[in-house]
């Protein structure tokens, strides 16, 4: 790393591959010798047409998303998509159960109540959203049209280690750890993510929609908000947010240099164990409140003895050269979040420090 980037463990945006943003530092002004940079053109350019079909050629690939699933590049972010999917999918009074899993499986609930019929099929509020469900204990009611889940929540530092298998189609919100696992596919009729956890910059949502979810979609929503509008990503109802597609295909390029969705999966169980190991070896000094089989992959969680010595530790930190650890404002304590193209000596680092200060203050 160069000596001037620090230890960016920010919770979103994410970190991005350094070579990435030197790349779009360097093409910035002067795209492919056009006089101009990419998000000056016409979005309907021959040479932004390139990046953007290239982007959606990308996805396919490394997510193995089968060929009945349209991808689609919608601005609004995951947040959009917690109204466009019942607004799609509850067709004739039909009903969804949603598991409300912590703060962002509660949101798109919430949302969905406001749009259709939805119910709460498994909520973690008694456990304070530190667990998710196994498929058993989930209550999912007859003929619902979809179970809603969020495989991470970003907030309370929980994943589902395993996805329900259950009759119902399942939609889910991956935002979180997209592209650092595996999706089967034939368990979904709807897939998405906000771009700016692993993806690259802020300012769009990568849905995966089966086809015949389109077909089946009422014919009087707004167009915005039908998935039908955005059919295979390459209608261009509206203009793209392109600079966030641009920076992503860059980091799609990376990640399929870099091994794919399985080195990123193995990459990711390896950094956070390394965290969580300092957590586990401190004799509890550090403690996650998360439950063990459902600690998250992506964004770890962990307090210290007292909430003075959480400030001490994030001060120092921050002086030690770390950045964006305080946990979410409704949680408090520490989150470290080591997505996709988090460095491996800033994880290296982070544990050497948190050693070196519970030697110092425990």
């Amino acid at each position: 790393m160069p000596m001037e980037r620090v230890h960016n463990f920010c919770a979103g945006p994410c970190t991005l591959p350094v070579s990435v943003i030197e790349e779009l530092a360097a093409e910035l002004p002067d795209f492919r010798g056009s006089g101009m940079s990419l998000i000056e053109m016409s979005h309907r350019a021959a040479d932004y047409d390139d990046v953007h079909m290239e982007t959606l050629n990308l996805l396919r690939e490394l997510t193995e998303a089968p060929d009945d699933f349209s991808i689609q590049l919608i601005q609004g972010g995951a947040t959009l998509q917690f109204a466009m999917v019942p607004m799609n999918l509850l067709v004739g009074g039909a009903e969804a159960g949603y598991v409300v899993s912590g703060t962002w499986g509660k949101k798109a609930f919430a949302d969905a109540a406001k749009v259709g019929s939805a119910y709460q099929a498994w909520s973690g509020a008694d456990s304070g959203f530190t667990t998710m469900p196994s498929t058993g204990d989930l209550d999912v009611r007859p003929d619902s049209r979809f179970v809603h889940i969020t495989s991470n929540e970003t907030i309370g530092g929980i994943r589902m280690p395993e996805f329900p298998e259950i009759d119902t189609p399942l939609v889910g919100d991956m935002s979180s750890d997209y592209l650092s696992r595996p999706i089967p596919w034939s368990q979904f009729d709807v897939v998405y993510g906000g771009a700016q956890k692993n993806l690259g910059p802020a300012g769009m949502a990568v849905v995966f929609v089966r086809r015949s979810v389109i077909d089946e979609a009422p014919a009087d929503l707004p167009a915005y908000l039908a998935y039908d509008t955005h059919h295979d990503g390459d209608s261009l109802a509206n203009t793209p947010p392109m600079f966030t597609i641009w920076a992503t295909n860059k980091v799609l390029k990376w990640m399929k240099a870099s091994g794919g969705v399985a080195a990123m999966e193995q990459r990711a169980a390896d950094r956070s164990g390394r965290i969580y190991g300092a957590i586990d070896d401190s004799g509890g000094f550090y403690r996650s409140p998360v439950d063990l089989a459902c600690r998250s992959h992506m964004n770890i969680v962990f307090r210290l003895p007292s909430e003075d010595l959480e400030a001490t530790f994030l001060t120092e930190a921050q002086a030690a050269g770390f950045e964006n650890l305080p946990g979410h404002r409704s949680v408090g304590g520490i989150r470290a979040s080591v997505y996709n193209a988090m460095p491996d000596e800033s994880v290296d680092a982070l544990v050497e420090f948190m050693s070196d200060f519970a030697a110092r203050n425990g």
